[in-house]
């Protein structure tokens, strides 16, 4: 915890500039009062500098170097501050995976994202979901040379009779002794507890690294358990890192986003969330509990910081002695962003790079660069994502044409040979939370790795599931919750879902059907069968013929749809057939070498049923004007209809 003097900071304010002024509980404080400011990051996903690994480019809107000169500013705002990350740190972009599949880490190595960390100077951290994406001892390795504790309370190794006596894989939580300044310049003890949490279904996400040898607890029970233990080790205060989001879903002990219950566990005096990608305080949620204005849940003060050193979380408490401890008398939260969005969708940097972080990965910034630009083949046609929501799309193809070019060699000679092979894929890279740069968009030329990374932006590897034709129905019943509902007869509806993830609109290429939106989903966001009498999927074929229910397929897909990553219909690990040594991403890039130059054609496997005299707006990039005539030529009846919000294109589409 970084401990300044009014005297000290003062003067050095004074020797700078003049712009950084105290916040005014530092100001306000007297004496026996203190003012403790957490800082927070989150989901940094291993972007650690301002650059766009996949568009080879630099970006201001994402890097813990820009966050970190936030950081820097913000601290001298206050007389005593704490600094947290949230988990979801070194997997996401092309430099983690650089690490993980060329570089490699060995014992005693560095890696990047924990060199920008410990420049950076943490206080303590927790794990997210994506911590275990590479497999739990590279998760050690990484971890063995941070400069902070990271902690986590409901990951453990087995799980005993309670929580408390789980074999825990990292400590539940840690104590941090600290010394505060108070508002006279006093010194005094303060022990501050920060216990973490991570998402409980990482058992689904990663079952191939963790099925047989580890175990989860729900994070409100594990709270339940610990906190008070924390409580009797003399906590003064306790933050809680919870790599979970805001849900107003009922309680369930195993859920996702269980931040609004864990605000109401007993002890826990502050929470840093994660996970959603969103920012806390903010407009993103509402209902009982949360006050979204102030930043809090039930009266706790909450922050959620973005996504990839977008924002930095902030909480300000203002404490006072109590005996011999602390308590807290008020409280704020905020989210400073890194980059503001102008009104011609220009962004502005807000804050520069903080150098200790640009040095600390200026080798590994260099090498991943070597790394993304490595030519795999060509392209004979553009491959972008701008309308992969809308209308079948050669991004998507060229990665069902890989899975099942992979799969049907593997098939050959075993009992599933013969079964008719389908392939399941996502456009990863669609707007949404991501932005509206946030698109896949490589022109016809070379396909370098970066391409191919963007393609495919996860390091799943390759599954094959047998599943009926009645599952295949389900699967895209489940998919079409993408779409809002649309009135015959109604103009400019908004299309899509913006509650529903890209990355869970999964296309069936092998099978062609229609998509009728003037039905309700029958599935909702969280994969809940919700409307039994609800009927999207229209025209389901094979080969021309109705696929029927008792029909069996094999699909291509990923580890983490086949374990049950977003609880479809036939994809809960009992159906699985085949489990891949290999990526998704290596599997691409050897079929991409194999055929030398690829030209992946939509072939309107699918497509919306019409609905009469209804027209839809649904947002897009700005890049998309490039190509709205070859989508036109797809048979989509589209066209511009102006600007939408935060910087996307909006276009219309008459069903």
């Amino acid at each position: 915890m970084t401990r300044l003097s009014r005297r000290a900071f003062l003067a050095g304010s004074t020797a700078a500039t003049g712009a950084i002024l105290l916040h005014p509980y530092s100001l306000r404080a007297q004496a026996g009062q203190a003012h403790l400011r957490i800082l927070a990051t989150t989901d940094l996903h291993c972007h650690v500098q301002a650059y766009d690994y996949y568009g080879d480019r630099p970006n201001d809107t994402m890097g813990l170097s820009r966050t970190a000169s936030i950081i820097a500013e913000i601290r001298a705002e206050a007389t005593n501050t704490l600094t947290v990350d949230n988990g979801d740190y070194f997997q996401g972009n092309p430099m983690g995976d650089w690490v993980a599949y060329s570089r490699g880490m060995n014992a005693g190595d560095t890696h990047p994202v924990i060199a920008a960390m410990n420049a950076v100077g943490y206080d303590a951290g927790t794990l997210g979901n994506h911590e275990f994406n590479y497999g739990v001892p590279f998760l050690d390795l990484v971890n063995a040379t941070a400069g902070f504790p990271v902690v986590c309370a409901n990951f453990a190794r087995s799980l005993g009779a309670t929580p408390l006596e789980d074999d825990l894989h990292a400590p539940a939580y840690v104590i941090l002794e600290r010394s505060l300044s108070d508002g006279a310049g006093a010194t005094h003890p303060i022990k501050v507890g920060i216990i973490g949490f991570l998402p409980p279904q990482i058992m689904q996400w990663d079952r191939a690294h963790l099925e047989g040898g580890f175990a989860v607890r729900g994070v409100v029970e594990a709270a339940r358990a610990w906190v008070p233990r924390m409580k009797a080790e003399g906590a003064d205060i306790i933050i809680a890192l919870s790599h979970s989001g805001i849900s107003t879903a009922p309680f369930d002990e195993g859920m996702e986003n269980a931040a609004l219950y864990l605000a109401g566990v007993e002890g826990i005096d502050a929470l840093v969330l994660g996970h959603q990608h969103l920012v806390f305080p903010g407009p993103n949620f509402s209902g009982e509990g949360i006050d979204a204005e102030r930043g809090t849940l039930h009266g706790k003060p909450a922050v959620m910081a973005g996504f990839w050193g977008s924002h930095l979380g902030v909480i300000d408490l203002m404490l006072a002695r109590d005996g011999d401890g602390w308590r807290i008398e008020t409280a704020e939260s905020a989210a400073r962003p890194i980059s503001r969005r102008n009104e011609d969708r220009t962004i502005s940097a807000l804050v520069p790079d903080y150098p200790p972080v640009i040095e600390a990965t200026a080798a590994a910034h260099a090498s991943t660069l070597d790394y993304v630009r490595a030519e795999v083949g060509q392209t004979a046609v553009p491959l972008h994502s701008y309308f992969a929501l809308v209308a079948d799309d050669p991004s998507v193809q060229v990665v069902s044409a890989a899975q099942t070019w992979y799969v049907s060699d593997i098939l050959r000679g075993t009992e599933h040979e013969g079964l008719p092979l389908l392939s399941a894929a996502a456009p990863f890279k669609a707007g949404g939370r991501g932005g509206a740069e946030y698109y896949t968009d490589v022109p016809v030329g070379p396909v370098a790795i970066k391409n191919v990374a963007d393609l495919y932006l996860y390091p799943n590897t390759l599954m094959a599931v047998r599943i009926t034709g009645a599952q295949v129905r389900e699967w895209l019943e489940r998919s079409a919750g993408m779409f809002n509902q649309i009135n015959p007869g109604q103009a400019d509806q908004v299309l899509l879902n913006p509650a529903f993830p890209s990355y869970n609109y999964d296309v069936i290429d092998g099978v062609t059907y229609r998509i009728d939106l003037s039905q309700p989903s029958r599935y909702d966001n969280d994969g809940v069968l919700v409307n039994e009498g609800a009927r999207r999927i229209v025209d389901l074929m094979f080969n021309g013929a109705p696929v029927q229910d008792d029909a069996e397929f094999i699909v291509a897909t990923n580890n983490y749809r086949a374990s049950g990553g977003g609880r479809f219909p036939g994809a809960d690990g009992s159906t699985i057939v085949f489990q891949a040594p290999d990526t998704n991403r290596d599997i691409i890039v050897r079929y991409i070498v194999s055929l030398g130059t690829i030209a992946p054609a939509a072939d309107g496997n699918w497509g919306f049923a019409t609905v009469a005299g209804a027209t839809v707006l649904f947002e897009t990039g700005p890049g998309a004007a490039r190509y709205v005539d070859e989508v036109r030529a797809r048979g989509v009846q589209i066209e511009a209809a102006g600007d939408g919000q935060n910087g996307f294109a909006l276009y219309r589409i008459t069903l």
